[in-house]
């Protein structure tokens, strides 16, 4: 599948003919643009969504931001949240999942929802991403990590491919002639696949430093490493990737990195924009 397929800015009131081999961008809400979208016609969905901080989040440049202030606090944020979580649900292929990205304000409570939402038996995963920032606390254990929860649509018929990365972490392994890890053992050698250990639930992707070349200046924006390998493990090349919290684009970069098609949106015009910029597209 070719990288170079075209992507389209388009009104959130104007239906997405989501057969066409095209990319999306939208502008708007994305539960207006849910209502619209077809059942089971998705092949994964990875979301973003605020943290329900209670603040404005800026860069320090101000360039960009975005509130994640509720008034009626953790309630309305749950609310909000449900009702496009349902619709995820909807549009989810059978062989689909969702990978729903928070941290410790309300993930235990979105974990019920998604639990009443997909049915406990279709939860796969509770990905810690783990990584080292500064800042460090006098009164508690230094919070560096962040959660994702995925669910399958269908548990069983969801795609999955593991992923190798890395290296073993065993004393005593060797190198046969042609590369390949190994253990002496009494029984003789016990040989390792080469392309690694298979990845587990725990995840160790650096926070995009200040001076990262990737980083674009938007808030909370996640490395394209980490959505590259939810991406790798949960679609195959052709698939539909969706993020209906889109931010700086990066799920859209990464989806077409790997060769899928994407649907992104977000209601912030700076959103749009510099993921159009991102993208090649302005």
């Amino acid at each position: 599948m070719p990288k170079n397929i075209p992507t389209t800015l388009i009104d959130p009131a104007k239906s997405i003919d989501l057969s066409r081999q095209e990319n999306f961008l939208v502008l708007g809400d994305c539960l207006s643009v849910l209502e619209t979208l077809p059942a089971k016609s998705l092949d994964l969905i990875y979301v973003d969504p605020p943290f329900c901080t209670q603040s404005s989040r800026t860069r320090t440049n101000g360039d960009h931001h975005y509130p994640d202030y509720w008034p009626g606090g953790l309630r309305e944020f749950l609310e909000f949240l449900t009702v496009r979580l349902e619709h995820f649900h909807r549009v989810l292929k059978d062989t689909g999942s969702l990978f729903v990205h928070l941290d410790y304000r309300s993930v235990h409570y979105i974990k019920i929802e998604l639990d009443r939402i997909f049915g406990e038996e279709n939860f796969l995963n509770e990905i810690i991403w783990s990584y080292r920032t500064g800042g460090l606390s006098k009164k508690w254990f230094a919070r560096k990590h962040q959660t994702i929860l995925c669910y399958a649509r269908k548990n069983g018929s969801h795609k999955f491919n593991p992923i190798r990365e890395g290296q073993f972490r065993t004393d005593g392994l060797n190198y046969d002639e042609d590369g390949r890890p190994y253990k002496t053992t009494k029984k003789g050698r016990l040989y390792f696949n080469p392309d690694g250990p298979t990845l587990t639930d725990v995840w160790e992707i650096p926070f995009l430093s200040t001076v990262s070349r990737e980083r674009t200046g938007y808030p909370d924006q996640k490395p394209l490493a980490l959505v590259e390998r939810i991406i790798r493990a949960a679609s195959d090349e052709g698939d539909r990737v969706a993020d209906f919290f889109a931010g700086s684009g990066t799920t859209a970069m990464a989806a077409r990195n790997l060769n899928r098609l994407f649907l992104a949106v977000d209601i912030n015009p700076a959103a749009i924009t510099l993921a159009r910029q991102r993208l090649g597209q302005a």
